[in-house]
């Protein structure tokens, strides 16, 4: 169905496992690690790119796939820095809420608000 689009395999399973799976997996335990240190979010970018042209390498080593397209590059980066910004988020929402938890409380996944703000103190 969106073969040449998203993936050049004859299967679109080898792009879930290859691209989703484990580039997914790689970029979300390599955002997980830079949030886990305090580090702010434009260091993750270099280091999900990174992940992302692994990812394609490993598409071109094992499955003969394109090494320099520039298009699916850019669908394998655009994969790996959903899933490590969505870690990277999650992440940090738990840090800021466990840690400090008498000035954050969470409001969801990946947000977080001032403990303030609920009890009307400034």
């Amino acid at each position: 169905m969106f073969q040449g689009i998203l993936h050049e395999e004859d299967s679109v399973l080898l792009f879930l496992l290859v691209t989703v799976a484990m580039g997914g997996w790689a970029g979300g335990m390599a955002a997980r690690a830079l949030a886990r240190s305090w580090r702010p979010y434009r260091d993750c970018l270099p280091a999900l790119l990174g992940v992302a042209a692994l990812v394609r390498f490993i598409h071109f080593a094992l499955f003969s796939g394109t090494l320099l397209s520039a298009q699916y590059f850019l669908v394998d980066a655009l994969v790996v820095l959903a899933i490590g910004s969505a870690s990277f988020r999650i992440t940090r929402a738990a840090q800021m809420t466990t840690q400090y938890r008498w000035l954050y409380a969470r409001t969801g996944p990946f947000t977080w608000r001032e403990r303030a703000a609920e009890t009307g103190r400034p």
